[in-house]
């Protein structure tokens, strides 16, 4: 018994703790931490890296290249036979050739482009622009995690909400059960309603051991979220539900969205980097030149010496082969910006749906509290009657429990309206490219 009495001391000392060690963070507090902790936003950043150093390695083929190159050779001394006139041969008999046993060279060569098609100009200047919407992709990927924070925080608020008030009807449903049992001891009350009641008490210890459940994933879903530890425990405040703003109309978040939204403005760089690249596919068709400039040392010791051979010069290179084989090239970057050009289309297609399917959402949901509030004035009114036709022995005992159960239930409603609704005027700027 002492050591039961201990773990139970324990236990109510630890679950004591844990909940002041709750912590509270506001909606905003949500999305700062969540900006900072998401790996997509990291993802996203890389991009921007990537396409940077897409305009840094373009820039880098424009500056001169040099290379320098040497080499030593050993060689045997070959048996040589002119097929020249008799006088030539014998003349070479006399003198004899040079023994010849090695062979050293060293060149350096250098070169700088001016003229390559448009390659270099056209090149940077889609790199640029595909910087830019790597740039609007990841404000795009920035605003979905804003959402994403701001439903994760609105699933928290209701998960907590339905703990408490299932653990606040349960003790009720307690209290109503002992009550019973003491009336059935004294022969006041039917066992069957008993049974009723301890059946509804049961039932409550089912719901409640649900929304614990729920709200156990949903805490490691925003802890996950927020980068804090798996343990941490946090409540959402409830003063972030309180204020409502105005829906406005549909047409105008239309509007707002067709100047506001990332993929959008995507889309249309994309479609600048993508006529770019059409100029790039035909740089093949121009000649290229370029400035160059060489040094070469020679020495075959006996032979000969070239300690400072220098060229300077332009060179013109142009393939010809280039005017029937670059026509796949261009058809592919005209392709791909048709295929842009069409999805411009089908994003303007999505924005309209998604605008529309948000607003009506939005004040469905405002709607919604509204029916709620009233929900839980009508149930709270219902179950004071029925409680007092109860007592009075004019209701059934399942009349009485009905009328708990709907009391609590619109409660839990009213709160979920209030999430939900804040969780959907979020959702309606996301779309229209406006949250913050």
């Amino acid at each position: 018994m002492m050591w039961v009495s201990a773990g139970l001391i324990w236990l109510v000392t630890t679950t004591h703790s844990f909940a002041q060690t709750a912590r509270t963070i506001t909606l905003e507090e949500a999305i700062e931490m969540s900006l900072k902790n998401s790996k997509q936003l990291k993802l996203s950043q890389s991009n921007i890296d990537l396409a940077t150093l897409g305009i840094r390695q373009i820039k880098e083929n424009q500056l001169p290249g040099f290379s320098i190159s040497a080499s030593y050779l050993r060689v045997n001394t070959p048996n040589i036979n002119l097929k020249t006139n008799q006088e030539s041969s014998d003349t070479t008999k006399s003198g004899g050739f040079p023994a010849v046993h090695q062979a050293m060279y060293g060149m350096a060569s250098a070169s700088l482009p001016l003229f390559s098609g448009f390659r270099f100009k056209y090149g940077i200047e889609s790199a640029k622009y595909l910087q830019q919407a790597a740039k609007l992709d990841a404000d795009n990927d920035k605003q979905a995690v804003v959402q994403n924070a701001v439903a994760a925080y609105g699933n928290l608020y209701k998960a907590r909400k339905s703990v408490n008030l299932v653990a606040e009807n349960l003790e009720r449903e307690k209290e109503r059960v002992q009550d019973f049992t003491n009336r059935e001891k004294n022969g006041i009350l039917a066992r069957n309603d008993l049974m009723k009641a301890q059946l509804q008490q049961s039932n409550v210890e089912l719901a409640l051991l649900n929304a614990e459940n729920d709200l156990k994933i949903t805490t490691i879903n925003m802890n996950l979220m927020l980068g804090l530890p798996e343990g941490t425990a946090i409540e959402a405040d409830s003063a972030s539900f309180l204020t409502l703003k105005e829906e406005g109309n549909a047409a105008e978040w239309e509007q707002t969205a067709l100047s506001h939204r990332k993929d959008i403005a995507a889309n249309g760089i994309r479609q600048k980097a993508a006529d770019s690249d059409i100029h790039v596919a035909k740089a093949d068709m121009y000649p290229s030149v370029a400035l160059t400039a060489g040094y070469v040392a020679l020495s075959i010791p006996g032979v000969v010496t070239v300690p400072n051979a220098v060229n300077a010069g332009i060179g013109v290179k142009y393939d010809v082969a280039s005017l029937w084989k670059s026509s796949a090239k261009i058809a592919q970057a005209r392709t791909k910006a048709y295929q842009l050009k069409t999805n411009e289309a089908i994003i303007l297609d999505r924005v309209h749906l998604e605008i529309n399917t948000a607003y009506y959402n939005y004040v469905l949901s405002k709607r919604k509290i509204d029916v709620y509030a009233k929900a839980v004035e009508q149930a709270s009114e219902n179950y004071r009657i029925t409680k007092n036709k109860y007592d009075n022995s004019l209701v059934t005992t399942t009349d009485l429990l009905d009328a708990d159960v709907a009391q609590v239930q619109s409660r839990i409603d009213y709160e979920s309206a209030k999430a939900d609704a804040v969780v959907a005027y979020k959702k309606l700027e996301q779309v229209a490219g406006v949250i913050n």
